[in-house]
């Protein structure tokens, strides 16, 4: 039986991903993105089903809870996933107002427009599902040998952020015990991959290298990750769908723990390697002296740590694996080359990402 879904956020890095692994999976199915085109929303990232008859997409605002009404009633969805966020730990510091807007102040009029149209209007629509996509960051930090989240680890957020997605956390699960909403959640460990916004660890890496420009490490670098290829999350999502028991939460990871600065220094040796390959690499990215040289780790520069910069993260998988047979098929070695590759092959994407020449189009579009 084919699916309706409304993918919130379907525009950015990992809802994107999503998108177009579903649609790759279930071309019976209809998909209507929602994203309000914010700094890391971007339309580029769906160019390859911009023109599906499967894929719908509609410029708004999780916030305006009656146009999700009516894309639930008109669109007759049956699943929505909620990827609509405000993401990154470093914005929420200097600006935390806009995290509780979209992640906590968003979520629930999600949550409002869903119980609305599927169980006050609609008398419960069969096999309804609202899943919530969420972070490992809401549950705090790790010492070096704690063992890693379970779903049963208490939060203890540390940043306006996970503070956030914590709230929207409970919200979901309020609405399932209160109003009866068939909610899931899943937190996830960092993701990588293609589209990934520049300003994150792993693209800014790669990008900075290309320019020869530092790579900043937070203090001394050894803050702990555990990191998981973004179709490896898709695929952890689409069995929460299929198998996943009603209010209950699921994390999905990779069981690959990197310390930041190995990351760093890996994508360096990558980097180097790739030119050594390559020689038309030279001749595109000529600020890249470093790793034309063979040296990209001589960019490294140790920056003053971040506020509230928690020391490690690390996910335990073993409820999805035992109840979903989930199982990452990308190893971080596998993973991190694709990731490379893909930025080196997709530079226009990220230029213009980087150059604002996106942003200036958006608001021609859409003003």
């Amino acid at each position: 039986m084919s699916k309706v879904l409304l993918v919130t956020g379907g525009a950015g890095f990992i809802g994107a991903n999503f998108v177009l692994y579903w649609l790759g999976k279930y071309p019976q199915d209809r998909v209507v993105v929602l994203d309000a085109l914010t700094y890391a929303g971007n339309l580029d990232n769906l160019a390859a089903v911009k023109d599906s008859d499967a894929m719908t997409f509609v410029h708004g605002d999780i916030c305006d809870q009656p146009l999700v009404e009516a894309l639930i009633r008109d669109q007759k969805v049956d699943t929505l996933v909620h990827f609509a966020a405000e993401s990154h730990v470093d914005r929420s510091i200097t600006g935390p107002d806009a995290f509780i807007e979209t992640n906590v102040i968003g979520t629930h009029s999600l949550l409002k427009a869903a119980k609305k149209v599927w169980l006050d209007e609609e008398a419960n629509v069969e096999g309804h599902r609202f899943h919530h996509v969420s972070t490992d960051e809401v549950y705090g930090t790790l010492g070096p040998e704690d063992p890693a989240f379970r779903e049963d680890t208490p939060y203890a957020p540390n940043s306006p952020y996970s503070a956030s997605k914590a709230a929207s956390d409970h919200l979901v699960r309020a609405y399932h015990h209160t109003y009866g909403l068939n909610v899931t959640t899943s937190n996830c460990s960092n993701n990588y991959g293609p589209f990934h916004f520049p300003e994150k660890l792993i693209p800014l890496v790669i990008t900075n290298i290309l320019f020869d420009r530092a790579l900043p490490i937070y203090g001394d670098g050894k803050q702990i990750r555990d990191w998981l290829y973004v179709e490896d999350h898709a695929r952890g999502i689409d069995l929460i769908l299929e198998k996943g028991r009603i209010d209950e939460t699921y994390n999905i990871g990779g069981i690959n723990e990197w310390a930041n600065i190995d990351i760093v220094k890996l994508i360096c040796g990558l980097m180097n390697e790739a030119f050594a390959n390559d020689s038309g690499l030279a001749e595109r990215f000529p600020e890249a002296s470093a790793a034309q040289a063979g040296n990209a780790e001589s960019l490294i520069t140790y920056v003053k740590d971040r506020p509230g910069h928690d020391r490690r993260y690390a996910i335990d998988p073993t409820k999805a694996n035992n109840e979903l047979g989930y199982q990452p098929a990308e190893t971080f070695e596998t993973g991190i080359r694709r990731t490379l590759q893909w930025y080196l092959e997709n530079e226009s994407w990220w230029r213009a990402v980087m150059d604002g020449s996106y942003r200036q189009w958006i608001e021609k579009q859409y003003g």
